[in-house]
């Protein structure tokens, strides 16, 4: 098969574009006989494989600019991708996420991935107003009616999209994601002590941290206000927060939380933001933790979880969308709506060493079930599925 791909999130951090260039690299590397092209908005800045082709579609505006603060793509950007899109000569072509679909102007066959349906849940939570919301609702509405297939990285999602979206089951395929390799345990006590002090964690501090974005729904507010009470009974806890925090993103909250953790004199002093870093670091930085706490209100996938898990790093969750899938039994579960139920997991853990280790080698157990390289293999069954029109 050829298939084509729309690769304008190739470049963000994470989220989106790492589930593209994941997927993509792994795709690539099976030796199948496929061939992948790549539609992009503007000259990627990350690497692409030696193997796969990149189309320029000439955009005006590239996704990450328009996706910061409020703003929304163009429709004039919409089409010069359309256009390129319809020029292109290929079996199947795939949109890696909803989030940036655009009509293919062609009969082509096509798979859409719906990571996760949180915009139809917490619509006051992700959009900045209701035009942002109708614009989102009409394209999720276009993109499903126009898929030959549907893609989604996991059970609960699926799920989701039949009873939220109203997509029929037998049209969902679902793959799943993996850990980068640098997500390890690294059994060297000098690159822990040294990452602690590069991001002035104190050497002795019980590390508590936070990867991933700072929309509303993720929840990190709740996390905060919880460590008043995590420092009654653990005084040397510190909370390191991973991510942006320049505010590029779309309607995020990270001023917010920053002066949620500077209003509070105790918790200031143990709350920290490090910024984004990279995979390496922040591999070390899991390492170096007692726990990575997600109090995200919904996720489609989870993929920080499974980053720590794979550093054998235990994990501390909400117990609401994908992440008991996929966690599984190397983690604790709190209700994410209760600062009091985050604060008693995370006693818990931090109280008992023999706990720790337990769910520490339950982690690095559970993430042999999940790869890149399985997820690629999946992918190809679905886009096999969309071009038999199954």
């Amino acid at each position: 098969m050829h298939v084509a791909i729309d690769a304008s999130s190739w470049d963000n951090e994470r989220g989106f574009g790492r589930f593209t260039r994941s997927l993509v690299g792994a795709l690539a590397a099976r030796e199948t006989g496929n061939r992948y092209s790549l539609l992009l908005d503007q000259a990627p800045q990350r690497s692409v494989p030696d193997n796969v082709d990149v189309i320029i579609a000439g955009a005006g505006q590239s996704l990450s600019e328009a996706s910061s603060g409020k703003s929304a793509r163009k429709g004039g950007d919409l089409f010069s991708l359309a256009n390129a899109a319809r020029k292109l000569t290929c079996d199947v072509f795939f949109y890696p996420a909803v989030y940036s679909y655009f009509p293919l102007l062609s009969r082509t066959p096509s798979v859409v991935c719906f990571h996760d349906t949180i915009p139809e849940r917490f619509p006051d939570l992700i959009f900045p107003s209701k035009l942002n919301s109708r614009l989102w609702n009409a394209k999720t509405w276009l993109a499903k009616h126009m898929a030959s297939r549907v893609m989604t990285v996991s059970q609960t999602s699926a799920d989701d999209l039949t009873n939220i979206l109203k997509i029929n089951r037998q049209k969902i395929d679902v793959i799943t994601e993996g850990a980068d390799a640098a997500f390890r345990p690294i059994p060297k006590p000098g690159e822990l002590v040294a990452v602690r002090k590069k991001y002035q964690i104190p050497p002795e501090a019980k590390l508590l941290v936070y990867v991933g974005g700072f929309n509303r729904h993720k929840n990190v507010l709740r996390l905060i206000e919880a460590m008043p009470a995590i420092l009654e009974q653990e005084p040397d806890a510190h909370l390191a927060i991973v991510g942006r925090t320049t505010g590029a993103r779309f309607w995020d909250n990270a001023d917010e939380l920053q002066a949620g953790a500077a209003s509070n004199r105790l918790v200031s002093n143990h709350v920290s933001f490090t910024g984004e870093i990279s995979d390496p670091e922040l591999a070390r930085v899991l390492n170096a933790a007692s726990a990575l706490v997600f109090p995200s209100l919904w996720e489609g996938f989870g993929l920080p979880a499974l980053e720590s898990m794979a550093c054998g790093t235990p994990v501390l969750a909400s117990d609401q969308g994908s992440l008991p899938e996929i966690i599984g039994d190397a983690g604790l579960f709190f209700d994410p709506q209760s600062s009091q139920d985050i604060a008693e997991k995370t006693i818990r853990l931090l109280g008992n060493s023999n706990l720790a280790a337990e769910l520490s080698n339950k982690a690095i157990v559970r993430t042999r079930n999940f790869s890149w390289e399985r997820s690629a293999e999946l992918a190809e069954d679905c886009f096999r599925n969309a071009v038999q029109k199954r």
